[in-house]
């Protein structure tokens, strides 16, 4: 991203030190550039069509209706819908240390048809279930899936090539699934009032988390409590979350390791795994490591310092 960022700076006009914008074209999107080189405080900023805003560098504090104020850094992203107000401070921001954030515009009539496919995809007979981009906000941390495809697109962006359209069109259809995947995860897991539970995929997802320190989740049993054979349920569960059931009961294992390692300090780490539901303590690690890129020691190093 460095060296697309220089490629801009090379090519855009400074008018102004907060948030100024550069705006790149396509046939059905905008993607907006901004740059503010001094400290401010709430700055508005209102789309008139849904936009992904993502952190290039620097530091913003964000304040949404909706969701408490958070800090925004880099390799974090935030979906607005349409007319959604935002207030931004920049409280680091300076001529040398610049805060750059992009924010990628799409047309209404291309989220509606993808979000359509994507509902028919992920529907299940006898439920109604469908989810959309344009109803509330969504704050995204560290979605590398989600940071590599834009990527992609600032780059095809600022690249006028004769195929540049047709693939905008295919890597927009992409974020727009893998965006409606994690906003399915992120309600189905924090389903407090268990409104999704008489859902199949909710269903499972309340088993799962209710059952997470058995060390044989059989996927048999899944499959009865969502009333599916055994290829319809994990098609139907990687289409809708945009994870695979082992990937994502590996996830909630890991993420309930965490707390145990924050809470329990007299436990070992392979008591941590035990009870985190690992039959293995090398593949607890492994696992670990894969998602939290440290292992469980240097996690607990890291909190007791």
């Amino acid at each position: 991203m460095g060296r697309l960022l220089n490629y801009h700076k090379k090519r855009r006009k400074l008018t102004t030190l907060v948030e100024n914008r550069t705006v790149y074209s396509a046939d059905f999107a905008e993607l907006n550039i901004y740059e503010t080189h001094e400290y401010a405080e709430k700055v508005e900023l209102k789309f008139n069509f849904p936009v992904i805003a993502s952190m290039l560098s620097g530091k913003k504090i964000m304040h949404i209706d909706g969701i408490p104020s958070f800090d925004f850094f880099p390799g974090e992203s935030v979906v607005m819908p349409s007319g959604q107000k935002m207030l931004i401070d920049f409280p680091l921001a300076s001529n040398q240390n610049p805060t750059q954030c992009l924010a990628l515009g799409i047309d209404d009539a291309k989220i509606a048809e993808v979000v359509d496919r994507f509902n028919t995809i992920v529907s299940v007979e006898n439920e109604n279930n469908s989810w959309s981009l344009n109803d509330t906000s969504n704050h995204l941390t560290h979605n590398s899936d989600v940071n590599d495809l834009i990527n992609r697109l600032v780059h095809t962006f600022m690249h006028n090539t004769k195929s540049k359209d047709v693939l905008l069109d295919l890597m927009i259809q992409e974020l727009i699934v893998r965006l409606l995947q994690t906003k399915a995860k992120a309600l189905l897991i924090s389903d407090m009032q268990n409104t999704l539970s008489d859902t199949r995929i909710g269903s499972v997802i309340k088993y799962i988390k209710q059952n997470l320190t058995n060390k044989d989740i059989s996927v048999e049993k899944l499959t009865k409590i969502a009333n599916m054979s055994k290829s319809h349920f994990h098609k139907t569960f990687k289409n809708t979350l945009g994870i695979s059931l082992v990937d994502y009961i590996n996830s909630e294992k890991i993420r309930f390791s965490k707390k145990l390692i924050k809470e329990r300090h007299d436990l070992c780490i392979s008591d941590i795994a035990f009870y985190s539901g690992f039959n293995s303590i090398s593949y607890f690690n492994r696992q670990f490591k894969k998602l939290e890129l440290m292992t469980p020691q240097q996690f607990k190093t890291s909190i007791n310092k």
